[in-house]
C-alpha cells in the first residue's frame, strides 16, 4: 500500500497518523539538542520545508503528547534514538506570518494581539499544570497584556516546575512585508520597531529575560536574516546555524529523498519525462556541503500532479513558488542593484561572499543585497575559489524568475514596449511547426528591442538580448529554451528543446546570437562566418549527429532595430 503525498502538509502529526510519506529529517533534532547554545536561530527560501520541521519539534518536544511518542516517532531516527530532553517541555508556539502592515497602528495592534493570544493558548494548552490557570487567563484578557504577557507566561512555568521551549516560526514575515513596502509605509516603521523601545525588540528583550530561568530552548526560522542586526542589543543570545555544514541537508531533498519518496507514495518513473534536478535541484548552503538538495514544495508540486493525470504538469514551474515582483522591484530600487540583478541574469551567478546578519540600512549595499538573494534562494552556492564564494542560479525554474522579473522591468519603464500574445503565439508555432525562424524574431525586435529607451540600450549587449528572447519564447510554453547549454563542442547561446508534454513539435533549434553597434556594422560578415562556424560544431557533436530535427541558425543584431538571420 503506498502512502499519501503530503504536498500542502505542515502538520507533522496528520502527516505520521495518516499515513503520508514523511522524509525523515529527525536525526538533526539530535543535533540541535547537543548544540552548545540552546538558543538557535535557522533560515530558509520560502517553500523549504520549515513549517513542517517547526511542527516536528513541536511534537517531539511537547509534554502533553508524551503519550503518543511511540505512535509518532517508533519508526523514525530519533525514536530509535531519544534524546534526554524528548516531551519535558511546555512549548510555546509563534507564527507571525499574519501580522497585519496596512498601518503603523495597524502593525501594532495585531502583533501585540498576536503575542497576547499565543501566550492564552500556551496557558490553557497547559491549564491541567498550571495552578490557577483559569484567573490567568481572565488577568490577560481584562488588562490586554500585550507582550507583558510573556512575563504571566514565565511565572505560570515557574509555578509548575516546568521549562519553556519557544518555537517562532516566520519570525521575518512582517518585517519583509515593512520593507516590500518602502514609502507606502516608510522605511521608518520598520526601524522605530525593531530598534530602541520599538514593540518588537520589547519583545525579544523580554524573551531574553526568561532565559535567565524558565526560558530552557528557542528556536527561530525565517527566510532571511534582515532583522539579525537590528535586534542584536536586544536579543544577542542566538546562535545562527544557517551555514553550518552539518545542517547543509535538513531542510530540501536530496536525490536519494526524491527517489525513495517516489517509491514510497507509487509515483511512476515512466511519467517522469522531464529533467527534475534541471527544474527544481541545485541548493547548496556551504561550500562543503557533499550534496546539493531539491526544493521540497516543487517536488511535491510535481509529484502531486503526476500521481493525479499520470504525466507531468503543464506549467512544471510552479507558480506559487514565484517571488513577490513587488519585493523585489524594492529590493532594486536603486540602480546599482538593478545593475547587478541583470549581471547575474547574464552570466548565471556572481562572486560574492555571503553576509550572516545585516540591517535595513545595508539593503542598498552590494554584498548584502546578493546575499539577501542567497537567502531568497535566488542564487546558490556554486564552489569556493580563490578566497571567494561562487555563487550561482540553483536551477531553470529560478532563472525563468529573473528573465521574467526583466522583462517586466523593462516593460515598466518602456511604455513603447509592447505584448501581443496573439502574435507572440503565432511566432511561436510557425518556429516550432514550420521552421519559421523569422517571425518570431521580427516580433521580438519590433515589439521589444526597437522600443527601448536610452537607459536600456546602455546595456544592449548579446546576453542582455538572450534574456528577452528566452523569457518570450518561456512565456510560450512550447520549448524549454536554455542558456549557454553545453555540449562537446562548447556551449550553446539559446537552445531550444521542446516541450516534453508537446513531442509533435516538429523542430528543436540551436542559435547563436551575435550582437554589434551601428558604428561596427562593418564587422558583421566576419561575426556571420564565426557564429556559422560555432554551430557546424555543434552539428557535428555525437548529440545532433543524424539528427534532422534540429535547425541550427545565427542571429546578428545590428543596433536595436536592425537583424539578420543566417542558417545551415
Amino acid at each position: 500500500m503506498f502512502k499519501r503525498l503530503p504536498y500542502g502538509n505542515s502538520n507533522f502529526g496528520k502527516v505520521i497518523e495518516e499515513n503520508f510519506c514523511y522524509i525523515d529529517k529527525t536525526r538533526y533534532i539530535e543535533l540541535l539538542e547537543n548544540e552548545s547554545n540552546s538558543y538557535q536561530f535557522f533560515i530558509r527560501p520560502r517553500k523549504f520545508g520549515k513549517s513542517l520541521f517547526f511542527s516536528t519539534l513541536l511534537h517531539y518536544y511537547d509534554l502533553n503528547r508524551a503519550g503518543d511518542f511511540e505512535k509518532l516517532f517508533g519508526n523514525l531516527y530519533i525514536g530509535k534514538n531519544p534524546t534526554p530532553r524528548k516531551n519535558s517541555y511546555m512549548v510555546m508556539r509563534f507564527n507571525f506570518s499574519g501580522i497585519n502592515t496596512a498601518s503603523e497602528d495597524d502593525f501594532k495592534v495585531s502583533f501585540f494581539q498576536n503575542v497576547q493570544d499565543t501566550v492564552l493558548l500556551f496557558i490553557e494548552s497547559y491549564s491541567n499544570l498550571i495552578p490557577n490557570a483559569d484567573d490567568l487567563i481572565q488577568k490577560i484578557n481584562e488588562e490586554k497584556r500585550g507582550i507583558n504577557a510573556l512575563r504571566v507566561a514565565y511565572g505560570a512555568a515557574e509555578s509548575a516546575g516546568i521549562k519553556i521551549y519557544v518555537l517562532i516560526d516566520e519570525y521575518d514575515h512582517f518585517a519583509n512585508d515593512l520593507i516590500a513596502m518602502g514609502s507606502q509605509l516608510g522605511d521608518g516603521v520598520y526601524r522605530r520597531v525593531t530598534r530602541a523601545n520599538g514593540l518588537v525588540r520589547d519583545f525579544y528583550e523580554t524573551l531574553k529575560i526568561g532565559t535567565s530561568d524558565v526560558l530552557d530552548r528557542i528556536f527561530i526560522t525565517g527566510i532571511s536574516p534582515v532583522m539579525l542586526d537590528d535586534l542584536t542589543s536586544g536579543f544577542n543570545i542566538a546562535a545562527n546555524l544557517s551555514l553550518k555544514l552539518a545542517y547543509n541537508e535538513m531542510m530540501g531533498f536530496t536525490q536519494e529523498e526524491v527517489d525513495a519518496m517516489m517509491k514510497a507514495t507509487g509515483v511512476n518513473p515512466e511519467h517522469i519525462i522531464v529533467d527534475m534536478a534541471m527544474y527544481y535541484d541545485g541548493y547548496l548552503f556551504h561550500e562543503d556541503g557533499k550534496r546539493r538538495v531539491y526544493n521540497p514544495s516543487m517536488v511535491l508540486y510535481f509529484f502531486n500532479q503526476v500521481l493525479d493525470e499520470k504525466k507531468p504538469p503543464k506549467n512544471i514551474i510552479d507558480d506559487n513558488l514565484k517571488t513577490d515582483y513587488g519585493r523585489i522591484q524594492r529590493l532594486v530600487q536603486n540602480e546599482e542593484n538593478r545593475e547587478q540583478l541583470l549581471a547575474v541574469a547574464k552570466e548565471n551567478g556572481i562572486a560574492s561572499n555571503i553576509i550572516s546578519k545585516f540591517s535595513i540600512d545595508r539593503m542598498e549595499d552590494t554584498e548584502y543585497f546578493i546575499s539577501l538573494l542567497f537567502y531568497m534562494g535566488l542564487l546558490t552556492i556554486d564552489k569556493f575559489e580563490k578566497g571567494r564564494t561562487l555563487l550561482k542560479i540553483p536551477n531553470y525554474s529560478i532563472q525563468t524568475i529573473y528573465w521574467e522579473y526583466i522583462e517586466r522591468l523593462t516593460r515598466d519603464v518602456n511604455e513603447r514596449v509592447v505584448f501581443n500574445l496573439i502574435n507572440l503565439n503565432d511566432a511561436i508555432v510557425d518556429l516550432a511547426y514550420r521552421g519559421n525562424l523569422v517571425s518570431y524574431v521580427d516580433y521580438v525586435s519590433q515589439n521589444v528591442f526597437s522600443r527601448l529607451s536610452n537607459r536600456d540600450l546602455v546595456r544592449f549587449d548579446e546576453k542582455y538580448i538572450k534574456i528577452m528572447l528566452l523569457n518570450e519564447l518561456f512565456q510560450s510554453r512550447l520549448y524549454v529554451p536554455v542558456s549557454e547549454m553545453e555540449v562537446e563542442n562548447g556551449y550553446i547561446d539559446i537552445w531550444l528543446e521542446r516541450s516534453p508534454l508537446l513531442p509533435d513539435i516538429r523542430y528543436e533549434w540551436a542559435w547563436e546570437v551575435k550582437y554589434l553597434k551601428k558604428e561596427d556594422e562593418g564587422q558583421l560578415p566576419a561575426k556571420k562566418e564565426e557564429a556559422l562556424a560555432q554551430l557546424e560544431k555543434y552539428r557535428r557533436s555525437d548529440r545532433f549527429k543524424d539528427r534532422t530535427d534540429v535547425r541550427y541558425a545565427a542571429l546578428l543584431f545590428t543596433g536595436k532595430d536592425h537583424y539578420e538571420i543566417a542558417e545551415l
